[in-house]
């Protein structure tokens, strides 16, 4: 089992394919389990990263405070590790916001952006809160092979609530494509425009389903856009 020393945790990881390197990075609770489908396409064209957060899979779940910047530094340290100086990054929800924050203070690592069904702050609505229609989400829809302890699961979500980089988005200066359903009831489509007035010259795809939009019927398209966005983005420089 590929695992990594990261900070204070062992860190799951696995590499599949070979030519321009991308990092995947999933949402809240997920695991590699739920994303063997787009690995594997993404593989077609590139050498992909992809891992378990701090937290979830296979990685060390520690019962301790999390937040969206000790993620991304645990996403920088394993790139540092497997000599990975720098990639496209694709982030999914949460995953999204690792994405951001690896882009902001790691600014070296993130040669193009791909932002999917984010933003770049968790605004709570009144009662019933969007983390808490995610967490409900993660386990009927992207169901893994390996559950995440419900400990885990609330320091995850502690973190992702937590973030907000909105007013540093113009720092970013990366090519970046966003991917967003326009039924999206746990990160409104506003907050995707809002990521691309922020971020310059950055690209918005609008799908027509919700937050999973690219698990169903917009695979297909979804995909499509992906080899869109990694056609623009610049080649990364070797170390």
């Amino acid at each position: 089992m590929p695992v990594q020393r990261v900070h204070d945790i062992d860190m799951y990881y696995e590499v599949h394919g070979a030519g321009e390197p991308l990092v995947l990075i999933g949402g809240l609770g997920n695991d590699l389990s739920e994303w063997e489908w787009m690995v594997d396409w993404c593989a077609r064209t590139h050498m992909v990263l992809a891992f378990d957060n701090r937290g979830a899979g296979r990685t060390d779940k520690p019962d301790a405070l999390y937040s969206i910047e000790m993620m991304a530094g645990d996403t920088d340290a394993l790139m540092e590790a497997l000599g990975i100086s720098g990639a496209a990054v694709l982030g999914v929800s949460m995953g999204g916001r690792i994405a951001l924050e690896l882009t902001l203070e790691h600014p070296v690592r993130v040669a193009s952006l791909i932002l999917v069904s984010t933003s770049a702050a968790a605004h709570p609505d009144v009662g019933l809160t969007r983390m808490d229609l995610l967490s409900g989400l993660a386990g009927l829809v992207l169901r893994g092979k390996y559950p995440q302890p419900r400990y885990a699961q609330s320091r995850q979500r502690q973190a992702s609530r937590a973030y907000d980089r909105t007013n540093r988005l113009h720092e970013i200066r990366v090519p970046a494509t966003i991917m967003h359903g326009r039924r999206d009831r746990i990160v409104p489509l506003r907050e995707a425009e809002q990521l691309r007035r922020g971020i310059a010259d950055s690209q918005l795809v609008i799908f027509r389903g919700g937050h999973a939009f690219f698990m169903f019927r917009e695979r297909r398209w979804f995909l499509d856009s992906l080899n869109i966005a990694f056609a623009s983005a610049r080649p990364v420089r070797p170390s």
